[in-house]
């Protein structure tokens, strides 16, 4: 059954489940999605404290500028010993506690001490320069919602809450799975006609990127049985990925193979340039991408179509990269009658606006085009011309896309 694009997508999506969750270690969630509601145990900050180095005092004992005897000096992690006696101030760091009786501190640079007595050469205001005690995070407060992915700021704001450990979904182990006679291992001698295995690699990489874990099943050569041996093996993962074997040639063994394992073919061929020959079953709920062997093809419907179905297994609300629309600055031209999916350079013009031109020669046997995409775009089936000056959707690439100004 072939399929447009986004039904390809749609398709995917609908039958995959998130993984279930597990509590992990604080260093150990960056880069994961929270599994469920995070709801703070504890105030934030945990009590009224100094934002600065200075002089807390009573706001309603002053009129300004005036100067007040120092009662106590209150270094940061020192629990105040008494309350602030009345008409007096007290040295105080940042971050130390607040004394009961004080509602203000004034800077250290605006005041002079001199003889035990500290002189406000600048007013404040009333509660100048104290951190009230919840004033960030009040205990029962949600501060991350499932789907969350957290970023090291977010592990920051979890750990001051105490947090060590939280509910996360569990990492996907995804097989990879090479076919074909003509590949060899990246560390083994050069054979004439031989092809390098970088398909594995590549689509190692990119399930490193976004926290799933490579299962390296090596290379099946083009005969059933080295094909079922590494497939059977690769079912045992949470997805399996093979690349190659699934066009019509006569040594295309492997969608035949994959139904004698027990996977049941839910689609084959997308219309889309690159990646027509693509499938995708299912084992039981073990979902098996059949990708075409072209590493560009395999790069790039492994961006639309299988990531965003390993977030949705990951636990990830957002699955497809940030779209904004982009001005191309030189035309792009393409066969009405199939969707295409171009890599692109970015720019922001002098007027702050994204701009988008292709990467290079955009033949699906160019790495070095693909290397340097910044951005994809997926043009329409029912268009063939895109004129400089015209507005795309694209899909911005991370992380290393950076923009040129």
């Amino acid at each position: 059954m072939s399929l447009s694009l986004e039904q390809a997508i749609q398709h995917v999506l609908s039958t995959i489940a998130p993984l279930p969750a597990q509590k992990d270690p604080l260093l150990d969630v960056v880069g994961r999605a929270v599994a469920d509601d995070l709801i703070a145990d504890h105030a934030l900050p945990a009590f009224d404290n100094s934002a600065m180095d200075g002089f807390a005092f009573c706001y309603a004992d002053i009129s300004g500028t005036d100067t007040l005897p120092v009662s106590d000096y209150i270094p940061a992690g020192k629990i105040p010993g008494a309350e602030l006696r009345p008409a007096t101030a007290c040295k105080i760091m940042t971050g130390a506690p607040l004394p009961k009786g004080a509602d203000s501190v004034v800077p250290i640079e605006n005041c002079r001490e001199q003889d035990g007595r500290v002189t406000i050469l600048k007013a404040v205001k009333a509660g100048a320069n104290v951190r009230r005690q919840g004033e960030d995070v009040l205990p029962g407060q949600k501060v991350m919602s499932a789907g969350t992915v957290l970023s090291p700021a977010q592990v920051n704001l979890l750990a001051a809450l105490r947090m060590s450990s939280l509910p996360v979904h569990r990492r996907a182990r995804v097989a990879i799975l090479a076919t074909g006679d003509e590949l060899q291992e990246l560390e083994e001698p050069y054979f004439n006609g031989g092809v390098v295995n970088s398909n594995t690699w590549g689509l190692a990489a990119a399930l490193k990127e976004i926290h799933a874990i490579p299962l390296l099943l090596g290379i099946a050569r083009d005969n059933k049985d080295s094909l079922k041996e590494k497939i059977l093996q690769g079912l045992k993962a949470d997805a399996l990925i093979t690349s190659a074997g699934v066009s019509a040639g006569d040594r295309d063994l492997v969608r035949e193979v994959l139904a004698e394992c027990g996977v049941k073919e839910q689609f084959w061929q997308i219309k889309v340039r690159p990646g027509k020959p693509t499938a995708f079953g299912l084992a039981d709920q073990t979902p098996v991408f059949s990708l075409p062997g072209n590493p560009v093809a395999t790069m790039l419907l492994f961006e639309v179509l299988v990531r965003p179905a390993l977030l949705k297994m990951m636990g990830h609300k957002q699955l497809f990269r940030t779209t904004l629309k982009a001005r191309l600055t030189a035309p792009i031209s393409k066969k009405v009658g199939q969707v295409q999916i171009i890599r692109l350079l970015l720019s922001i013009n002098e007027h702050g606006e994204l701009c988008a031109t292709g990467a290079g020669d955009q033949r699906t046997g160019i790495l070095s085009t693909l290397a340097a995409t910044q951005g994809l775009t997926i043009l329409p089936e029912d268009k063939s011309d895109f004129d400089q000056g015209e507005r795309i959707d694209v899909q911005i690439l991370g992380p290393g896309a950076a923009l040129s100004y």
